[in-house]
């Protein structure tokens, strides 16, 4: 009988101590695991990259839709506009998005109007000399500009239909002997290329001779060209981002949108179009003057070479 109870007591001994061990092992195994949410809820968050466009502007100045003390454009030119980011007043008009690595530049209607224009702009202006409008290309020279860019919001017409702005322009310019030659008092000749973001695709406008038997000295004027029809690329780049360039040679220009689509230019009219100096412009030409009108234009990137 004793020795019936002794067995008895060292079984209930043995599960008491198996027990006590089990619980043991959990305690310890809920207190790493808790350790271990610790750590995680005190891990800091990783910080957003900053992002940087990839844009030199020491060959670009900016005209913005603010006016100066004088009443005209707010202009900035090399090598203030490097340090564009600080400056107070082009804030609100052009800005570095560095979460998406990009330049926005912003336009809407105002009264800071360039001559012979109702429309305003957030546009850059190429100067091949820093801070000097007069040194310029022509077509004989050749000249190439590619953007990587983006519209990032623009408002609707009364009809539902977005907004249109330019997005990238060849100018042309009088040099100052062919400016007296017929007596004008500035140096302004018409723009050869125009390329619009137009409901979410792109479309190219250029310059055309209304007389094909006109004059070198007829061509300067301003009245001596017309319009094309414009040309619309198939593709409906939207809100995305696209690349677009632009290839100038003798007699000839070349439009491609994102390495696909190409427009070639090669007529009669781009070749006596070469009288004219030029220079690229890229930006947001707003062309709307619709009460609370706006867009937004992204640039990731732009480079020119000649």
């Amino acid at each position: 009988m004793k020795n019936f109870r002794k067995e008895i007591l060292i079984i209930v001994l043995i599960g008491f101590i198996s027990v006590n061990a089990t619980c043991q092992n959990k305690e310890g195994s809920v207190s790493d695991s808790d350790v271990k949410v610790e750590k995680k809820r005190k891990k800091k968050k990783k910080k957003k990259k900053v992002k940087l466009p990839n844009i030199d502007l020491s060959h670009w100045k900016v005209t913005l839709p603010v006016t100066n003390e004088n009443g005209k454009p707010y202009e900035i030119s090399p090598p203030e506009i490097l340090d564009f980011a600080k400056n107070e007043r082009a804030k609100p008009y052009m800005y570095i998005d560095s979460t998406k690595g990009a330049i926005v530049f912003h336009a809407m209607p105002t009264d800071s109007k360039t001559r012979n224009t109702k429309y305003t702009r957030s546009e850059l202006r190429e100067q091949m000399v820093p801070g000097d409008n007069n040194t310029n290309w022509t077509f004989a020279d050749g000249a190439y500009m590619k953007g990587k860019l983006a519209m990032e919001a623009t408002t609707r017409d009364s009809q539902g239909k977005y907004h249109r702005t330019i997005i990238m322009q060849i100018h042309g310019r009088l040099t100052n002997e062919q400016r007296d030659l017929i007596g004008e008092d500035d140096n302004n000749a018409p723009p050869m290329l125009k390329i619009y973001w137009d409901n979410g695709k792109i479309r190219v406008k250029t310059k055309v001779l209304k007389n094909l038997r006109a004059t070198d000295e007829e061509l300067l004027h301003e009245d001596a060209w017309g319009n094309d029809e414009g040309f619309n690329f198939e593709e409906e780049v939207g809100f995305r981002k696209f690349t677009l360039e632009v290839k100038i040679s003798e007699g000839k220009m070349v439009i491609v949108l994102n390495g696909n689509e190409f427009k070639v230019y090669k007529s009669i009219h781009i070749k006596r179009w070469g009288i004219f100096e030029n220079y690229f412009k890229a930006g947001n030409y707003f062309q709307s003057r619709d009460k609370g009108a706006f867009s937004k234009v992204r640039y990731y990137e732009l480079e020119v070479s000649h």
